[in-house]
């Protein structure tokens, strides 16, 4: 991921040398400014996931159609009655204009982003031990106290809250645990990098609660 790692490193130096001389900070604002770029893709991932949520009782009615016949009287798997189910739901996405992937999209685009600022962390001199504030004297090695990953964990809960409930029942499970998963994970990396998904989620959050707040009240206005 050198080729994200260096514009990364070339925007933080940037903003470290013109705007603010703290490394953490700097973190802060380049969040922020990829939050921004990065915007119209959140936005559609959001009506993506709003059609698929009204989507979903219909979704439910045709499994419960073909719940009885996905398997024979001795209990044995019927490929070609999966095969129909499938379809019929994917018609009903073509019908409707649903892309079930489409609320995936934001966190795919991110991946890259996270790993290049591992990359970055890892391996840029100027952000060996670089302080932050507090606690935090160096970006490049974890937080000493967990601070930020326990912080983190409790933004990814409030913003998995503040999301349309996911169609699959088992996919809103994995998306509940990820608040616990990627708190234990995250506490033993770079404390910039957990510094990056903090603000990140916190931006999520506030960038979700307004986009709710205007799609109610655009809601109410056409009742």
């Amino acid at each position: 991921f050198g080729f994200l790692a260096r514009p990364l490193l070339y925007s933080l130096q940037w903003i470290y040398a013109n705007v603010v001389s703290n490394y953490g900070w700097a973190i802060v604002l380049l969040t922020i400014v990829l939050k921004i770029v990065l915007l119209p893709l959140s936005i559609s991932a959001f009506k993506s996931m709003r059609k698929m949520q009204k989507l979903n009782p219909r979704m439910q009615a045709i499994r419960e159609k073909w719940r009885g016949k996905l398997r024979d009287k001795q209990g044995r798997f019927n490929p070609e009655a999966q095969r129909q189910m499938n379809e019929e739901i994917m018609g009903l996405y073509r019908q409707e204009g649903a892309n079930p992937a489409g609320g995936c999209l934001p966190i795919l685009v991110q991946l890259p982003i996270f790993f290049a600022f591992y990359t970055l962390l890892s391996t840029t001199v100027e952000l060996w031990h670089a302080p932050w504030m507090g606690w935090i004297q160096d970006l490049s090695s974890k937080d000493p106290f967990f601070v930020l990953p326990i912080l983190m964990g409790v933004a990814m809960f409030g913003q998995f809250k503040l999301n349309p409930a996911p169609p699959d029942p088992m996919q809103a499970k994995i998306f509940a645990l990820m608040p616990i998963i990627m708190t234990v994970m995250m506490a033993w990396f770079p404390a910039g990098l957990v510094l990056y998904w903090l603000t990140n989620t916190l931006l999520s959050i506030a960038q979700q609660w307004n986009i709710n707040r205007v799609v109610e009240a655009e809601a109410k206005k056409r009742h």
